[in-house]
Order: C-alpha cells, then structure tokens, then sequence
C-alpha cells in the first residue's frame, strides 16, 4: 500500500508494529501460534527478548504466567509490572530499550494509556522502535499505537480518540469475534467520530512499518482485515490482502482470555 493511502500528511513513529485484531498465545491453550512465531522471527535473532506488558488486565498474574509458559521455550521473557506486584515488583520502564520485542496484552485500552502515561512509556516505546524493538500487541495492545479506536473500556462499545498516534486514523480490534463490533465501528467512521482506519478479525494481524501499513497476516483461514473509510455518511470496507500463515498449533480452540475480552 502506498504512502498515500494512509499518513501521507506527516512522519509517522518509525519502526514496526504487529496489531492483532485477535489471537496469538491469549487465545490459545497450546501456547504460541503462528502469529507469535512471526512476531519473533522478525527479530532475526535466535533467541529474542521479549517482554510482555500486561497492564491492560490490570497486570492479572495468570495472563503474565501464560505468556512466560507460551514464549519461555522460544525466548528470553520478562514482564513489566506497573503494579509492584510479585513476582516482578517494579522495573524501571527504559529497560525497555534493550529488549527485541514489546507484547502488549489485552484489557481496558482507556486503563492502559493513563497508566503508561504516568509511567513515561508512551516516550520510551517510541525510542524503543526507532532503534529496532518490534511493537505487538492484542486487542487493546493493538487499539494503543492508533490515534483512536473502538473499546468496551467503559462497558458498552464507545470511540476513544486518545490512543499513542505511532499510527495514524483508528482501529477496530474482533471485527467480527464480538456482537456490535463492526455495526458501531462502521457507523462512527461514517459520521466523522472516529477517522478512517482498519478494522481486524481474530487470528489476524496488521503489520505496520514507520506507519504505513505493510501487510496483514493471518493463522487461520477466513478472517479479514480491511481499510475503513468515509464516504459520504458512511463507512465503508475495502478489503485487504491477507496473507494466511501457517496453521495454528493443533488443539488451540477459541476461548476467553486472561483479560476478560475488555478492549
């Protein structure tokens, strides 16, 4: 996709992000899933670091544990707790900078962004992607590098125009995993609420670099992505190419997340 599609009016945070509408390690009981191995695989490195950030959960210590069982095998983890809860205490957040790979979980986007704002991260993850750490994230790990997006942060559905700007326009994770989802993401796009953006399905992703949208990825067959825009009163889809990865690990049903699902 061309500069022009998206972002063309200004310099994007440079680096790459993967946006998972849905998925991964969260969504599975078999530990990695296609899309966490190509989140490590852009690192190049044989055994990455990778640090998870769970604060959208409210740092629940069953969603730390199952990212640390998922990726322990395949990299060096660690998890930054904002919380000082044990195991992990409290880090200083610009150890961030010496990591391969920033996951983000998912919970309550609006939760998120206060917190790391007190925190100084906003800044830190930024400098973090200009010198290589890849950025991921679900759910509301994917809403926070967009300007705005769609979250059930405060109960019903409702457009949050506050999100990080790494990304230009809005985002709408579990396109069509939850009820209402697409209705209301369609409808605030049309009526300017909300700018053009993306909309992603679980088990699939967005691949952003500097900004610009580079590809989307999925681990299972038939779910989409599209480009959301305005035209007259109305949003309107257009679909995205979907490159379709190798299948999940085998046993890997679809089932609740340590997050209790809020985005």
């Amino acid at each position: 996709m061309s500069r022009e599609y998206i972002g063309a009016e200004r310099e994007w945070m440079k680096g790459t992000v993967v946006a998972l509408g849905g998925g991964g390690f969260s969504m599975s009981d078999s530990g990695l899933t296609s899309i966490d191995k190509y989140i490590l695989e852009l690192t190049g490195e044989s055994r990455p670091k990778v640090c998870f950030i769970p604060t959208a959960s409210g740092n629940a210590s069953s969603y730390a544990h199952k990212f640390e069982a998922a990726f322990g095998g395949y990299a060096e983890t660690s998890v930054l707790s904002l919380f000082c809860q044990q195991p992990w205490g409290y880090t200083d957040p610009r150890f961030l900078l010496d990591q391969d790979i920033v996951y983000v979980g998912g919970g309550s986007t609006a939760n998120l962004l206060a917190i790391w704002r007190l925190h100084g991260l906003p800044e830190i993850l930024e400098e973090a992607a200009g010198v290589g750490t890849v950025l991921a994230g679900i759910s509301a790990g994917m809403n926070c590098w967009f300007e705005s997006s769609s979250t059930d942060s405060f109960g019903p559905l409702a457009p949050l125009n506050d999100g990080l700007g790494f990304i230009p326009g809005s985002a709408c994770p579990h396109y069509f995993g939850e009820p209402g989802r697409r209705e209301k993401y369609l409808q605030w796009v049309g009526e300017g609420i909300l700018g053009d953006g993306f909309a992603v399905d679980e088990y699939c992703a967005l691949v952003m670099k500097d900004g610009i949208f580079d590809e989307a990825i999925a681990e299972r067959p038939g779910h989409p992505a599209y480009r959301v825009i305005r035209q007259g009163h109305a949003g309107i889809e257009a679909d995205l190419p979907v490159r379709l990865l190798g299948r999940p690990i085998a046993g890997s049903p679809s089932v609740s997340s340590p997050d209790g699902r809020a985005t």
